[in-house]
């Protein structure tokens, strides 16, 4: 719904706040290892590349995943899913039959 320190239009689609750019410029990408419960094990390859950070959720949002330090990295609403990082580019399609499973 919102996006911090920018004049930039939201969709309006999740009721999350977020940070663009949170982590730093293109060269402070960085891959980590996540957990996301929703998935199951093994961890999830987070690959993030000028990442944004939610840095508020709304009561009818689910955290799906968070760092170490407790930043959220993932979540959903209904059907909307959104993360800070980029699930397509790490070859593990559990995100992707995430969403499409919460499609149907």
């Amino acid at each position: 719904r919102n996006i911090e320190a920018t004049d930039q239009p939201s969709l309006n689609l999740i009721d999350i706040t977020a940070s663009r750019n949170a982590f730093g410029s293109q060269i402070d990408s960085f891959e980590v290892d996540l957990e996301v419960p929703a998935l199951g094990a093994p961890e999830f390859p987070g690959i993030f590349i000028r990442a944004p950070l939610i840095t508020r959720i709304g009561s009818e949002v689910t955290i799906l995943s968070k760092l170490y330090d407790g930043k959220i990295v993932a979540a959903n609403q209904d059907k909307i899913l959104v993360t800070a990082f980029h699930p397509e580019l790490s070859g593990d399609l559990r995100f992707h039959r995430y969403f499409v499973d919460k499609m149907v």
